[in-house]
Parts: C-alpha cells; sequence; structure tokens
C-alpha cells in the first residue's frame, strides 16, 4: 500500500504527510515541473512530469497498484483509478466509489457545456480546517482498515 497524490494543486499534502509518516506508508507525489518544490518531506518519493493537461494523470495511471491511495480532485482520474483497485479519495474527505463518480462525471460535463455557452460555474469553496481534519480521518481509516475493497 502506498499514497500517491496528486499534487499540483492538492491542498492537503500536510496532511497526508503527517498520516504516513505516523502509519508508515510510502507516499509518491506527481507534480509537473511548474511546481517543482523542496518543501516536502525527505521520505516523500516526488516525480516530476512535463506541462502538459494530462501529464500528471497519465504518469499516476502507470504508477498507481490495486491496494494503493490515490488523492486527487480530478474526477476523470479517478474514474480511471476505480477499476485498478486503487482507493481514491478527494481532499474534502469523500471518496470516490463505483456508487458515485457517475454522477460526479456528469456533474462535470453539465458545468462544463455551461461554461462553453458563455455561462459562469462557481468554483470550490476554500477548503475548511474541518474537511481536512475528515479528509485526515478518513486516510487513518482507510489505511487502518488495509485494502477491504472488493477484488
Amino acid at each position: 500500500m502506498r499514497i500517491v497524490i496528486d499534487g499540483d494543486a492538492c491542498p492537503v499534502k500536510q496532511e497526508i504527510y503527517q498520516v504516513a509518516q505516523k502509519t508508515q506508508i510510502p507516499v509518491i507525489l506527481v507534480s509537473s515541473y511548474d511546481h517543482v518544490s523542496d518543501k516536502h518531506p525527505d521520505q516523500i518519493e516526488v516525480v516530476y512530469v512535463d506541462r502538459g493537461a494530462d501529464s500528471a494523470d497519465y504518469k499516476i495511471i502507470g504508477l498507481i497498484q490495486a491496494h494503493d491511495i490515490l488523492v486527487t480532485q480530478d474526477y476523470g482520474l479517478a474514474s480511471l483509478a476505480l477499476p485498478k483497485k486503487v482507493r481514491v479519495l478527494h481532499h474534502t474527505g469523500k471518496e470516490y466509489t463505483y456508487t458515485n463518480i457517475d454522477q460526479l462525471l456528469e456533474q462535470r460535463h453539465h458545468s462544463a457545456k455551461l461554461r462553453r455557452s458563455g455561462q459562469r460555474t462557481k468554483g470550490p469553496s476554500k477548503l475548511t480546517v474541518e474537511q481536512k481534519e475528515t479528509f485526515k480521518e478518513l486516510l487513518t481509516k482507510i489505511i487502518s482498515e488495509g485494502d477491504n475493497q472488493d477484488d
């Protein structure tokens, strides 16, 4: 089991690092060269990818394995990861599942259609302290459960 982070816009990196350090779970941060940083613990493996809309997503799909935990806010990436028997978490403390992914993708498609027609859609709200704590609790729970996802 490893934690793989879709890192360019992940607002819960520090929370992940804290849980990983406590549980001794390896972490891989995937980020574009546009976001090079040395502000991560030494035990975190960082994988940089070229610029491009989907470069990090392709790299992540190539890296993840069954029993890994992926942290992303990208519904499309989440939908590609689920068949690989990966637990996929959103930074707000929600888990992507086969039960909710179709609805999330439909909402994303609908919002994209509205934007293409010139309408404005509301962006995500600022992440709250409570959401960060909920995320941390869910991550800890999933790690302690091991992998109970159906094979």
